[in-house]
Order: C-alpha cells, then structure tokens, then sequence
C-alpha cells in the first residue's frame, strides 16, 4: 500500500464546487479538477488517479446525464478501472440505480459531509489499491503463481508448488489430499506434466460409489468370453496408461477386495486382464487422491496398511478454500476473465459488496464452487461490473439490507457500530484502551456503547457487522 497522498480526479460542472471539495478534504488527498464529462485524448492521468469523483449532481438536461454515465463506461473500460464514486441530488433512486449497474463504485447523495467522503474515499482507495495488486498478479510471469493449470498465492498453495516441482521429475507414487472442489486432478496432471512421462498418457479414474466387479474391469479390462456380455477384449485404464500416469482419484472408495491387487500392481508393475492368466507388464506412474483420512481407515481396518504406505511415498495437501481466503479475489478475478473472455461479455470487475459476500461466503464446494458462481454471474451480468444481485440467493442472503438505500442517520450508526464493536475486540474489550484507541472519552464510549446496544457476547461475524478492511479503515476515528 502506499503511504503517499490520494489522487482523485474530480470530474464536476461546477469549477467552485471542486475547489471547496479541494480543500475541505485537507492534507492526504490531491484532488486535479475537470469541469467536462470526457477524458482528454492521449491523457495520462490514468497513470495517476487513484480514485475519481464523478459529479451528477446538477446534470440540467438528458443530455449531460448521458454524457457522465458515458464517462463512467469509458472509465470501467480502463484495466484495471478506477473506482468512480458518484456525487447525484438527494433521493434520486432511479440514478443511482444506473449508475451503480454501469460500475459505479458507490453514490453519495445531496452535499457530503466531510467525514461521511474521506471514509468512501479511502475505502475506494483501499479497493484500488488491492484491485492493482491483483492486476499486477495477473500480469508478472506465472510460474510464481500457477502450476500449469493450478493456481495459487498463499503460502500454503506456494509450499504445495514448490514440493510439486521438486519430485515431478522423480518417478515415485505420490497421494494427494484434500476435500472435493480443491483442484486434486489438476495437480495430478501438474505432476504428469512437470515429469519425464509427459509425452505419454494421463489417464484419470474415480473410484469413489462404483461397485467393485465394474471397477476391477475398468482397472485391468478383460478378455473375450471372460463373463456374460464379455463380447471382445477390453484394455483397462492401466494398459491405456502405459509409459504415462495413471491418476486413481478417490482411492479410499476403493473396495478391500481390489486393494491386493492394486498393492500387487504398485510392486511388480504387472497385472491380469479378467480371464486371464497372463501376467501383462505395464511401465506406468501411479498417483492417486482422496478426500478422506486414510491413515484412520487404517486403524479402522477399512485401508490396508501395506498398500497404504505404497501409495503415500510423498504426500501433498490442498488446503479448502476457508483456509486461504486471501486467495478470494485472486481467484475471482482470475475466473471473471477467463469467462468473460469465453461468453463475449465486457464484464471487468466486481462491485465492493459483490466481492465482499464472496469474501465472506464459507465455501464447502471450494475453487470448484466459486468457479461455478463466477461462471454464473458473468452469464447474468449485463454491464461492465459483477453486482451482489448476480450471486446466488443462498450466498447474498444476510447481505440484502446492505443492498437497500439508507440514510444518512442509518449509515452513520451502523458505522459508528462497526468501528467501535472492531475496536473493542481489538483491545479485548478493555474499554479505556479503546476509548484512546478511538480519539474520544471514556463515558462519551460508554454512552454509545449503550445507545448502539453493544453487548460483548456479540458475535464475531454478522451482516452488516462484518470487520471488512474495505469497510473500516484502521486509521479511522469517530468524529
């Protein structure tokens, strides 16, 4: 983050206007003033901008309205695009309604009080500032981030790489593990790619809720005559994987009855087909993947051991998605492109709200489920900005009051509320330290603490009371 001055670009009719929004906003914010609705040609200011205030308050005609949500498209247009705070008259629900769909970051309605705009403006900046971080993410060489097709930032992810990459050219069996939706097969084919095989097959098998005649079938194949309906000879998944990777997905679904077989294949590299008796070599890589604990089904008796500690030479974990949640946006972002790319749609970005249920959401399904959501709102989204209306109902639930137009009143206590029940668990509820903390006194604390209902039983997390550095700048102050 930087820790120079804000620069915002204040695009107002009114050439007063914005030498009074200049220096009411004081040290910290640079603000370079345009009195037309329109970007110079060749400007550089987009190198420059970090947040842009886009005046509609006094449009006189359809004509003017026109050409600021025009500015406001051209400015979503950018890449990254700066986040456009919209300053439109008091009560113009109809307004900021279009302005919000076009990829407004937010609307301040009537004349803005001073601590009411240095809160957006920073949270704006904040946006920015994690936006450009994301975009430079996207833009630096790869291999820092990505293992072919598998993505990751966090440390955790990065551990996972970096072990990848150390025994992808040694040919030994590797588990992975990890719950449904965290990317095992595309570790696999990670692996498979990295290695010396990778000029041979990558031949991939779930046996997770198949009965066990059909996956010894599916497995070794069979010969002709070998059982009613056995019309011809068929060539199982570990023939087809010869000289390549043989990737067995969900192994501890595997029946016991085959576990002895496919302990017998780990170590001699041969097999049977079904209704025969000749041993068939086969010169493949096995890696396999479960979602369960398999050292406990071993305790359990429900995983040999033996075949257990064949498979589990080297182990790599994919952590789920709650655990790395700073991958959240990363990942959106990530997907937003490449779909948006795929279905032809100039969808650039998500709305702060938008991205902040997804920040929120606890992600059972994992990079697989969010795939999927952002799929689904780059098909239902119509302009340049995902809004929280595109997510689905299960996930935007408890958020919907966000969506609503409040008062001024109501924002002020709700922010107020948020500030201080932040502040009181930063300071383990010791009251006098957060009342310094916070700038004010210790009984003007108490009296808000009541009047705002604040209780110390209160919950960690709830709507409208989610601790979002987007929301609550640490820097902020109750004034």
């Amino acid at each position: 983050m930087s820790n120079g001055p804000i620069h915002i670009w204040f695009c107002s009719p009114d050439p007063a206007f914005a030498d009074v929004i200049a220096r009411t906003l004081g040290p910290g914010y640079e603000v370079q003033p345009s009195h037309e609705f329109a970007v110079e040609s060749g400007t550089e200011l987009e190198l420059w901008w970090d947040v842009v205030l886009l005046d509609l308050r006094q449009v006189a005609s359809e004509a003017e309205e026109h050409a600021g949500l025009g500015l406001l498209d051209e400015l979503c247009q950018f890449d990254p695009p700066p986040p456009v705070i919209a300053m439109l008259a008091d009560e113009d629900h109809s307004l900021t309604r279009r302005v919000m769909e076009a990829g407004a970051f937010d609307t301040i309605n009537a004349l803005p009080i001073v601590v009411e705009l240095r809160l957006i403006i920073r949270r704006a900046h904040k946006f920015r500032q994690a936006e450009k971080e994301l975009h430079r993410l996207h833009s630096m060489e790869s291999a820092s981030w990505r293992l072919h097709e598998l993505l990751g930032i966090s440390e955790d992810m990065q551990q996972v790489f970096a072990l990848a990459r150390r025994i992808a050219p040694c040919d030994i069996s590797v588990l992975i593990t990890g719950e449904t939706g965290t990317g095992k097969e595309l570790l696999a084919r990670a692996i498979h790619r990295s290695s010396s095989r990778a000029a041979g097959p990558f031949v991939a098998f779930s046996c997770a809720n198949l009965p066990e005649t059909l996956v010894e079938d599916e497995l070794f194949g069979h010969e002709k005559g070998a059982f009613t309906g056995a019309m011809m000879m068929r060539r199982g998944r570990f023939e087809a994987a010869d000289q390549g990777t043989l990737f067995l997905d969900e192994i501890g679904d595997l029946p016991l009855g085959l576990q002895s077989k496919l302990l017998r294949v780990a170590q001699e590299r041969s097999f049977e087909r079904l209704g025969s008796n000749t041993a068939r070599a086969v010169n493949i890589r096995l890696l396999c993947a479960t979602h369960q604990k398999l050292g406990e089904m071993v305790a359990q008796g429900k995983f040999r051991e033996d075949l257990y500690y064949r498979l589990n030479v080297v182990q790599l974990h994919l952590p789920p998605l709650r655990e790395r949640r700073e991958e959240i946006p990363f990942l959106a972002h990530h997907f937003l492109g490449r779909f948006a790319q795929q279905f032809g749609k100039k969808v650039k970005r998500f709305s702060r709200l938008a991205l902040h249920v997804l920040e929120e959401h606890n992600w059972p399904g994992n990079v697989r489920e969010l795939e999927n959501v952002v799929q689904r709102a780059v098909v239902m989204a119509e302009g340049t900005t995902i809004e929280v209306w595109h997510l689905p109902l299960g996930m935007r639930r408890g958020f919907e009051r966000l969506q609503s137009v409040h008062s001024y009143e109501e924002e002020v206590r709700d922010f107020k509320r948020r500030l201080i029940l932040r502040t009181l668990r930063e300071c383990s509820w010791r009251k006098a330290e957060a009342a310094r903390t916070l700038g004010v006194a210790r009984g003007y604390l108490h009296r808000l603490i009541n009047q705002l209902q604040i209780h110390p039983t209160e919950a960690e997390t709830g709507p409208g009371l989610v601790d979002n550095p987007l929301d609550l700048p640490h820097n902020s102050r109750i004034m």
